[in-house]
């Protein structure tokens, strides 16, 4: 029995891990973080948007994937990328308009705050609306497609997409969302009235899109459902998120330009939530399939899936501190390594709670899970490491 446990706590770790190690890939978008810090510096209100931009396409993201995930579990999506199921078809539509009325939520709770903190005035509320909606629109493009063509792959080669679909995907969303967010904000800057005026017409031509995709639905259940359930974890995320982007502006202004902080952040955030996601996720599907019972127990039984992923979050934080170091100076490492740990030993318990009374508590009230468990971690998860980031780097400094 011993060894029987062993072993899958090693498989269980092992498949963490590999799911894990693709956030290296989030080095890349910190790069970009970096290299562009001057441009971020130039419009005092793109670092405290920034986070948040990369929560609440998380959020959505998430709430895709784990429907996704879900649905091919239980026979609701079919493994094909070619005529599929109606409720398919629906949560394509449904995170389309989610997406615009997550930008105009984050607009307007980004400019409010920005305008708090003197980032912003209010001749630069319009500009914040294009630059949010016109980065969310982008990223739309290429993310959904991208998420649903790698779940039906894992899927046919016998993965588990609850492990290893968000953990890779949300990766590859930072790179693209942050690479869309230096395009249009580059963009802007360069173009000019041509520029703002090219992203206001991309807008516009959204905003048609998703008036005609509601109109269509509005007699469809499930995507009436899920918009109305996503409104309140919307509604929790679009604040944390600011918050969130306040604090990654104080770490800003307390430890100045240190490019192997900003190297690693979206790493860190994505691993974070990530980690929260496979212990969700997995958690979810047997609750659904009815092999976990939604009760406070369920941490306790739960506890092999959580320890593996908890040790394979560790794993990667002191691999981004090596990297990071590798890069901005080897001497780095050890402080750099030793605040990271910190860190993760903190926050994973946290959020790994999080998850699991996300899980019991909607799956009780007879809830769609999925709509809630991964935005809410991510969102959570993204605004307690920046918030326990800047409280390590303050005291360690």
């Amino acid at each position: 029995m011993t060894r029987t446990v062993g072993a899958r706590f090693r498989d269980t770790y092992t498949e963490s891990l590999a799911s894990l190690s693709f956030n290296l890939a989030g080095l890349l978008a910190g790069g970009l973080l970096s290299i562009y810090f001057s441009l971020f510096k130039e419009y005092s209100w793109a670092f405290i948007l920034y986070p948040g931009i990369l929560s609440v396409r998380g959020a959505i993201g998430g709430l895709f994937s784990g429907r996704v995930s879900t649905g091919l579990h239980l026979g609701l999506v079919k493994p094909t990328i070619r005529d599929n199921t109606e409720y398919a078809y629906t949560l394509f539509q449904t995170v389309i308009a989610l997406t615009l009325i997550s930008s105009v939520f984050m607009s307007t709770l980004g400019s409010l705050f920005s305008i708090a903190q003197g980032a912003a005035t209010l001749l630069d509320v319009l500009r914040i609306f294009i630059v949010v909606t016109a980065t969310m629109l982008l990223s739309i493009v290429l993310i959904p497609p991208f998420t649903y063509a790698f779940s039906v792959y894992s899927y046919r080669k016998g993965l588990n997409p609850d492990k290893v679909v968000y953990p890779i995907i949300s990766t590859v969303s930072d790179i693209i969302v942050t690479a869309c967010y230096v395009a249009v904000i580059k963009g802007t800057a360069s173009g000019g009235r041509f520029g703002w005026a090219l992203f206001a017409l991309l807008d516009a031509a959204f905003i048609m899109a998703v008036i005609v995709i509601i109109d269509r639905n509005r007699g469809n259940r499930d995507f009436v459902d899920t918009v109305n359930q996503f409104l309140v974890t919307l509604s929790i995320v679009s604040l944390i998120v600011n918050i969130t982007g306040s604090a990654l502006e104080r770490i800003t202004g307390a430890i100045g330009r240190r490019p192997e902080i900003y190297m690693v952040y979206p790493a860190l955030i994505d691993t974070v939530g990530d980690a929260g996601s496979i212990v969700g996720c997995t958690a979810t599907t047997k609750m659904l399939l009815g092999t976990l019972s939604p009760r406070l127990t369920a941490i306790r039984e739960h506890s092999q899936e959580i320890l593996s992923t908890w040790l394979a979050s560790l794993t990667m934080f002191i691999v981004y501190a090596v990297a990071s170091g590798l890069v901005y100076g080897v001497h780095l490492v050890p402080g750099l390594a030793l605040k990271l740990i910190i860190v993760n030993t903190v926050l994973i318990p946290v959020i790994v709670v999080v998850a699991m009374a996300t899980a019991i508590v909607t799956t009780r009230r007879g809830l769609n899970p999925d709509n809630f468990v991964i935005p809410i971690e991510t969102s959570i998860s993204d605004g307690l490491t920046t918030l326990a980031l800047y409280v390590v780097l303050t005291l360690l400094h």
